[in-house]
């Protein structure tokens, strides 16, 4: 059985590979002219910067590390996580709730008097259970937390308003804080959040993208790159996938790439179900690479939730990763800025956005001086956080239904349309390859 494989990203190629380890024939089907998605990594000037923002490697789930430790090998550098939240001139510890001994005294009141009020009436019964993110946010951690951090983040990288989203997917993601961790962390004793991301793996060599390479590695030749898929259509069996010019046939055909552009290369799509595939939300993003002469600070990334000061909503810092993805004698630094096509950010020329992210860092002081800066870069993405709207269920489930009709599997981030990280589009990939050969 041949399977066609729509998109080179790390779904598709990890897909590719534990398809062919099961003796089956496949072909991935990339339209960029390298495969990787957004986990591409570019090289220039002794530099090495993830294209598509800032990557790490961590989970829970322990056959996925097993899996990307094989596959990189002796390429692997272990970290400890130093992450920041940028508030008022402030470092504080991240996550936020465990670094509230260092806010302001008034804003520490604030979210313990808040989260605690907030805890009594939960417990009470006297709060209604949430029907939206932003009341979820409340809900979990009080006023407090929620006004100075939560919110502000959130819909700095979201661009969408809290009260607009729905509540679903955030459990597993972003966790309850322990009551005792949240008074710890009020009176000074050290507590430590997300601890299944406090120590992370890195490439030493070639950025996230020598993740994508070396799963890629047993398959290459099964890769087609360069292949801008404009049609699918089904004949009997089989499958005919057209970039315009070429037509692969398979027996099967297995997307990963976004659901926009999947849609629009079938044939006689009913209007109900494109229409619901168009009101289906995200984010794209514009990441900014910077090289730096010197050495920075050992933050491994940070949060910048005031959308005042700054564009970007996260900034980390790849040569504290790796000491190889920057040239002797320099550091990196890579911000990312999410935008909806059609805002102000999507319309500014890439030398404004470079020169405001430099503006900007030197205000907080990463970027002593501009003379320092030795080398910078953008790239845009144009689909890359999923957006889960009010009306997400509802229309996911039309778009789903329909391709599941027509016998293309879905797999992967934009493909399916949930917020996985890498380790979950590697969980996914092994899923579908258990339940479908």
């Amino acid at each position: 059985m041949k399977t066609a494989i729509l998109g080179g990203g790390l779904t598709g190629i990890t897909l590719a590979r534990l398809l062919a380890q099961k003796g089956v024939e496949v072909t991935v089907l990339e339209r960029e002219p390298d495969y990787g998605g957004l986990c591409r990594s570019m090289s220039d000037s002794g530099f090495t910067f993830d294209m598509g923002g800032s990557h790490i490697i961590f989970s829970r789930d322990a056959q996925v590390l097993t899996f990307t430790n094989i596959i990189l090998q002796e390429n692997s550098q272990r970290n400890i996580r130093n992450t920041k939240i940028f508030y008022k001139g402030r470092h504080i510890k991240y996550p936020f709730e465990n670094g509230l001994n260092e806010l302001p005294k008034e804003d520490l009141f604030f979210c313990i008097n808040e989260f605690i009020k907030t805890l009594i009436a939960v417990e009470k019964g006297k709060l209604s259970p949430p029907g939206n993110f932003r009341e979820w946010i409340i809900h979990t951690f009080g006023k407090g937390i929620a006004d100075l951090y939560m919110i502000p983040y959130n819909e700095k990288i979201w661009k969408f308003p809290t009260k607009q989203m729905s509540l679903h997917w955030v459990e597993g993601r972003i966790p309850r804080p322990p009551v005792e961790d949240i008074i710890k962390s009020a009176i000074g004793i050290e507590t430590e959040g997300y601890t299944h991301q406090s120590i992370f793996s890195y490439p030493r060599k070639g950025g996230i993208g020598a993740l994508i390479k070396s799963i890629a590695s047993p398959i290459e030749k099964s890769i087609r790159t360069g292949f801008n898929v404009s049609s699918i259509r089904k004949e009997g069996e089989k499958y005919l996938i057209s970039d315009g010019d070429n037509i692969i046939i398979a027996d099967r055909c297995i997307s990963t790439i976004p659901l926009q552009r999947l849609l629009k290369s079938l044939e006689n799509v009913p209007e109900s179900v494109r229409k619901s595939c168009n009101e289906l939300k995200y984010n794209s993003i514009a990441c900014v690479f910077i090289g730096v002469r010197g050495k920075l600070s050992d933050i491994s990334w940070m949060y910048v939730p005031d959308k005042d000061l700054a564009l970007f909503n996260r900034v980390s810092f790849p040569s504290n990763y790796s000491p190889d993805v920057a040239p002797a004698g320099h550091s990196s630094i890579l911000a990312e800025i999410t935008y909806h096509e059609g805002d102000d950010v999507s319309r500014m020329p890439d030398h404004k956005i470079i020169d405001h992210v430099i503006k900007s860092l030197t205000k907080i002081n990463i970027v002593k001086d501009r003379e320092d800066i030795v080398y910078t870069a953008l790239e845009r993405q144009t689909y890359a956080y999923v957006i889960y709207d009010l009306d997400y269920k509802k229309n996911i489930a039309v778009v789903k239904d329909y391709c599941a009709k027509q016998g293309v599997g879905l797999v992967g981030r934009f493909s399916e349309f949930e917020y996985l990280n890498m380790d979950g589009c590697i969980r996914n990939a092994m899923d579908f390859v258990r339940d479908h050969s």
